[in-house]
């Protein structure tokens, strides 16, 4: 089955409506499927986070399969730090996951963007 993230801007009482509904869904029933979202307080900080760079080590990492930090830079002709640090913010988002033997990998098929007016 394929994983999507859902990515997008959300104000505090969009993000605690989202909870109450969820919390109604669970009364009295199995809990609902745990929802892959990742938010960000504004469109500015989703952009400064998601960087052309940063948007381009996904999806090289996704074609690619998992691989070191430093095969990734070298796939992408960019420095190691430089690398290091957009896969470190990356991964404590949850967009890349580290596996055994140093590895990272993107574990998303696809990213749904959500960007409210």
């Amino acid at each position: 089955m394929p994983k999507t993230l859902s990515i997008g801007t959300s104000r505090l009482p969009d993000a605690l409506d989202r909870f109450e509904a969820a919390w109604h869904l669970t009364t009295g029933r199995s809990a609902p499927p745990a929802l892959q979202r990742l938010v960000f307080a504004d469109l500015p900080l989703l952009l400064k986070t998601l960087t052309p760079a940063r948007w381009q080590l996904l999806a090289r990492l996704r074609s690619d399969g998992p691989m070191s930090v430093r095969a990734l830079a070298k796939h992408l002709a960019r420095d190691y730090k430089n690398v290091h640090t957009d896969v470190a913010q990356l991964a404590s988002l949850g967009l890349i996951e580290r596996s055994g033997a140093a590895l990272v990998r993107v574990p998303w098929d696809a990213v749904r963007a959500e960007l409210k007016l």
